[in-house]
């Protein structure tokens, strides 16, 4: 008997990449709502920042957050380890430690067999146990695309919250994963990546950002973000924008999959970088020399990607020693906060 194999980025519309709806037409469908005001609402939807923040007391705010999208890799049990992943790092984003959790299901059940969303679930609960998060429940509806993810909630004491409106003057960038993977994931999704790349980038995504939270917990950070699907330079634009600095990033000290490079290089990008470029592009100068394909990925939309940590520079290499010694051993200096010119990027070779 043949069993046939399961794709689930090739049967998905979408599949491929955590591609999200662009910030401008969000910022769009917000505008002149009456969000509600509450003097305990420390972070809300007006600072556009990776999770919310609600005051309990003096001592205990909770941090909130949500996030799910269809497939990026064939496998369900890693998709369900790489959503649940990704779900998890806003709260981490956030200097904060998840606790709880509730699972969000979008299930094609007439198309996919049960024991595909019984792998995705069990991946999800693996990840969630290693981050030592308790799930509580979840919520599921029939729908012709595949999507997972979780709803999040985390603690932190109120005067530690890293959001990404900080920066201070002279301050190192440290970028604690790889970048590429909605360009391998793409990759993925045309049957072109080997499963030696596969296996590499799926293990990556699936890492938590719990270790580089802790080794950040021990610095004084300045502000923080992780990499998802506005790309480095689209989240890193949320950093700059308005801050009243600019950056310098180094495009030959980022770490990479070298494969999406070369993928980039034959115009294998998805469709959300083009998205994230349009948005945010006026924002950022490349220097002469830095290549189209390097450009395209820093534009190109992560699934479950690595924090971005602005630390003063004094702290900046030991911040980076024990990163390594921790096991984040991607993490590397790929930039410097300067004075002028203000509320820009620019890419150096």
């Amino acid at each position: 008997m043949t069993i046939e194999p399961i794709y689930l980025t090739r049967t998905v519309k979408g599949g491929g990449c955590a591609a999200k709806i662009p910030p401008g037409v969000l910022d769009k469908a917000l505008c002149g709502l009456d969000l509600t005001v509450d003097d305990n609402l420390l972070v809300g939807l007006e600072h556009a920042d990776d999770a919310g923040v609600y005051r309990v007391s003096s001592e205990l705010a909770l941090v909130q957050t949500v996030d799910f999208f269809p497939p990026m890799v064939d496998d369900p049990y890693s998709f369900g380890q790489i959503a649940a992943a990704n779900a998890l790092s806003d709260v981490y984003a956030m200097g904060g430690i998840p606790k709880t959790a509730m699972n969000i299901v979008a299930f094609p059940s007439k198309t996919l067999d049960l024991s595909v969303l019984r792998s995705i679930l069990e991946g999800g609960l693996d990840k969630m146990r290693e981050a030592g998060v308790v799930l509580m429940g979840g919520h599921t509806v029939e729908d012709p695309e595949l999507k997972y993810g979780l709803s999040v909630t985390g603690y932190i004491h109120p005067d530690r919250i890293k959001t990404k409106r900080n920066l201070k003057a002279g301050d190192r960038l440290i970028l604690t994963k790889r970048l590429g993977t909605g360009i391998v994931s793409t990759a993925i999704k045309a049957g072109l990546a080997s499963p030696h790349v596969c296996a590499t980038v799926t293990q990556e995504m699936a890492t938590l950002n719990r270790v580089s939270a802790a080794v950040m917990g021990r610095f004084d950070v300045h502000a923080c973000t992780d990499i998802t699907g506005f790309g480095f330079l689209g989240h890193l634009a949320e950093m700059v924008v308005g801050s009243g600095a600019g950056v310098n990033i180094s495009s030959t000290s980022i770490p990479l999959f070298s494969e999406a490079l070369d993928w980039a290089s034959m115009g294998l990008i998805p469709a959300a970088a083009y998205t994230n470029k349009s948005f945010r592009g006026d924002r950022v100068d490349f220097a002469e020399g830095v290549s189209g394909s390097m450009q395209d990925l820093l534009f190109d939309p992560q699934t479950s990607g690595g924090l971005l940590i602005a630390v003063s520079a004094a702290d900046a290499e030991q911040m980076i020693i024990e990163l390594v010694e921790a096991g984040v051993t991607s993490a590397a200096i790929v930039g410097e906060v300067i004075t002028s010119p203000v509320d820009r990027i620019v890419v150096l070779l």
